[in-house]
């Protein structure tokens, strides 16, 4: 049995219904999935349901938005019960996405103030079904200056380090991951292989259920040292393609190209029980 745990739809920054996403799981020999669509759940119940009749396990799940130091920290949450209905998580969906919708606007005057770059908010949100992310902005980009492809343009003009970039949220780490644990999730740090070197040892330490160590852009040897960091710390060890379906995209993998099995997904499972159980 095999288990991809980080994926995207079109609720946030993915290409692909949830509905696609299971038949392509069922297509590529995935019996276990979770949808982490970024800062909101979108509406998982129709799609758990049409997993079940493909013997598709559909795990409800969140990649929450943090910080750390202003700079981008990623932690996943699956829910071991109907938490992500709650009404904390209610307002905080709604304040999340008022706040993205800003930081788009300050990332497009970036974008024309430092590089010229000229797309309108409009064109942008018309990408979006749902959160508004960097992609739909990326998007929005290639289409006015094709002579930019998506890789190009995330390195260029709107990644970490570049003038246009705004922070997602303000939300710390340590906030991030106390608000999944209040609404019942199993906590883990999503791809640290992508921390910045100068946060990397801070956020490491933080009480994270698991660690996402199998990924697809893990360095040679990382792999082993998450897996041995987590061990050490009495934390499971998940993984995931981080799929968005997003053409000519190199940064994420596709549906069962990383997956856990074995021990590590049972380990996986039982936390999830565990939890649930309290």
């Amino acid at each position: 049995m095999k288990a991809d745990l980080h994926m995207h739809s079109t609720f946030s920054d993915g290409h692909f219904t949830t509905f696609e996403l299971v038949d392509m799981a069922k297509k590529n020999g995935v019996e276990i999935i979770a949808i982490t669509d970024h800062d909101t759940v979108g509406s998982l119940e129709d799609t758990i349901e049409y997993g079940k009749a493909l013997g598709v396990r559909v795990v409800p799940a969140i990649e929450l938005s943090t910080v750390e130091q202003q700079k981008s920290v990623h932690v996943l949450g699956y829910f071991t019960d109907e938490s992500y209905r709650s009404e904390e998580l209610k307002s905080y969906f709604i304040d999340i996405k008022t706040k993205r919708e800003k930081r788009a606007l300050k990332m497009l005057n970036n974008l024309r103030e430092y590089f010229d770059i000229d797309v309108s908010y409009d064109r942008v949100a018309s990408f979006a079904k749902g959160i508004i992310a960097r992609p739909h902005i990326a998007a929005a980009i290639h289409e006015k200056y094709p002579e930019y492809e998506h890789d190009y343009i995330f390195k260029q003009f709107i990644g970490d380090d570049s003038k246009a970039y705004v922070p997602t949220v303000e939300l710390p780490v340590p906030e991030g991951i106390e608000l999944l644990k209040r609404n019942h999730c199993v906590v883990v740090l999503a791809h640290p292989t992508l921390l910045k070197p100068h946060i990397k040892d801070t956020v490491l330490q933080y009480p994270y259920d698991g660690l996402e160590a199998k990924y697809p852009l893990n360095k040679v040897g990382e792999e082993s040292f998450f897996i041995d960091f987590a061990q050490q710390n009495n934390q499971i060890i998940t993984g995931g393609s981080d799929f968005h379906g997003i053409p000519r995209d190199t940064k994420h993998g596709q549906i069962g190209d990383v997956f856990i099995t074995g021990e590590h997904l049972q380990a996986f499972l039982s936390m999830l029980e565990k939890k649930s159980d309290k």
